[in-house]
């Protein structure tokens, strides 16, 4: 049996789109205090405006943070000091960073495109941010610390990116197919679909921070050398 969720029009953006979307009784609610602790790391969650889908995203992040790491779970201090990416050299830029980078940076640009084009550029607010907030998710999967904290892939990340386990884990908890498209097509993964406004907004937030770690990962080695 279904019911059906919807996602508020938001008060800073007049042009976000009400959408309704189906969500399973079975899903487990996300009790108000795993929103709050969420909130504290990913301040952006509260700009959620729909409860259902607010509690939905942090009840992802609860179960990725206790069931990730290779099975052993992830700390609140283990997630803030996991770095951005592993494949930029040593940058400087840390995950947590990153995520709340692009939830800040698709609130920007929706509110430029929302002011500059109106109607005409319609963006569902909500969609984005949990979009934003969900889509390295997988990453909890894909990466794994020792116990001296050290990352590195984890065999299953080796074999399932992290778009895939971030669907996987997110669809588990009822999150509607318009964010699971974000996660599922933010990366290179989405390069042979067509995108929807959300996910071409996160894709670029996204690779602005990726390609500035590039940038100063290359600084980095060439001041060793």
């Amino acid at each position: 049996m279904t019911t059906t969720m919807s996602t508020p029009t938001s008060t800073t953006m007049n042009t976000t789109t009400h959408t309704t979307i189906a969500v399973s009784h079975e899903t487990a609610q996300s009790p108000e205090a795993d929103t709050s602790f969420v909130a504290r790391i990913f301040p952006a969650l509260l700009h959620i405006e729909s409860p259902p889908l607010r509690s939905r995203v942090a009840a992802c992040w609860i179960d990725a943070m206790a069931t990730g790491n290779g099975g052993l779970g992830w700390t609140e201090d283990q997630l803030r000091r996991l770095p951005f990416t592993l494949k930029a050299g040593e940058n400087g830029m840390l995950f947590v960073e990153h995520l709340n980078s692009c939830a800040e940076q698709c609130r920007a640009i929706a509110g430029v495109l929302s002011a500059t084009f109106g109607t005409r550029v319609p963006i569902n607010l909500d969609v984005l941010i949990a979009g934003a907030l969900l889509a390295d998710i997988g990453k909890l999967f894909e990466l794994q610390v020792n116990e001296r904290g050290t990352p590195s892939q984890s065999a299953g990340g080796r074999l399932v990116r992290h778009p895939f386990s971030g669907v996987a884990i997110a669809a588990r908890h009822g999150i509607p197919d318009e964010v699971l498209h974000i996660i599922a097509a933010h990366s290179f993964e989405g390069d042979k679909i067509e995108r929807s406004i959300e996910c071409i907004i996160f894709h670029h937030a996204d690779f602005v921070d990726f390609d500035i770690a590039g940038f100063l990962g290359r600084r980095a080695t060439e001041r060793r050398s």
